[in-house]
């Protein structure tokens, strides 16, 4: 594989420091100021006027924004965050299409990488309501509900004893505890500070995208490269 010009490898670089650092704010404070974007996005859009070859990789960037449509309707529905929309959208100036690869992506791919490592927090509650009930634990305790509805809760959430960054997933009806499994919006609900509250955490989706841009940069598009080895 030819080695890239130094103006690829700067923006790799540069969507890195952006991508750690908003991580570890995220994770602290599920809150990064709509600023943060716009300075790395100045920054992308200056960088690329120091490409050997403009035209290209222009024609490249306006490829890449092919996803910002699409992720600011997912983050209106609700699916995540604004600060996770943006971050994708500004990583598509910064780093348009970057690989380190020598398999095939899309300007979805370092979207589809975060959606399947989306399957850890799942894993986790799994982990976690298992072990309360080996200890012993009732956490369906004075509950009035189906078996599914359950299932559904240990894959989404865990009771929580002191709840930190997490939507309550529990109502009272008539006196007794149901589970409300509707989704969330993270702009839009207040986290629940109720003690020994059924929640689904607010996960962090920022550091799930960094571990999908740096699939994308050393391997490539995890789906496509599964569909097109099949």
């Amino acid at each position: 594989m030819d080695l890239l010009p130094d103006y690829h490898i700067v923006g790799m670089g540069l969507a890195l420091i952006m991508l750690v650092v908003a991580s570890i704010i995220d994770v602290l404070k599920r809150e990064i100021h709509d600023y943060y974007w716009i300075v790395f996005g100045i920054a992308g859009f200056l960088l690329i006027f120091f490409s050997p070859d403009l035209m290209s990789d222009l024609f490249t960037l306006g490829f890449a924004l092919i996803i910002a449509p699409i992720v600011i309707l997912m983050w209106r529905i609700g699916l995540f965050g604004g600060a996770d929309a943006f971050a994708l959208i500004t990583l598509a100036i910064i780093a348009p299409m970057a690989t380190l690869s020598e398999n095939p992506i899309t300007p979805f791919t370092t979207l589809s990488n975060a959606v399947l490592l989306f399957v850890i927090p799942f894993i986790v509650n799994v982990l976690r309501n298992t072990i309360a009930q080996l200890k012993g634990e009732n956490i369906f305790e004075g509950f009035d509900e189906t078996t599914g509805k359950k299932i559904v809760a240990i894959l989404i959430g865990y009771r929580a004893k002191n709840p930190k960054f997490g939507f309550s997933i529990e109502k009272t009806k008539k006196g007794r505890k149901r589970l409300d499994l509707k989704l969330h919006h993270a702009e839009n609900h207040e986290f629940c500070t109720k003690p020994d509250t059924w929640v689904t955490p607010g996960v962090p989706y920022l550091p799930l995208i960094t571990g999908g841009f740096l699939i994308q940069l050393f391997f490539g598009d995890m789906l496509l490269g599964t569909f097109l080895g099949m």
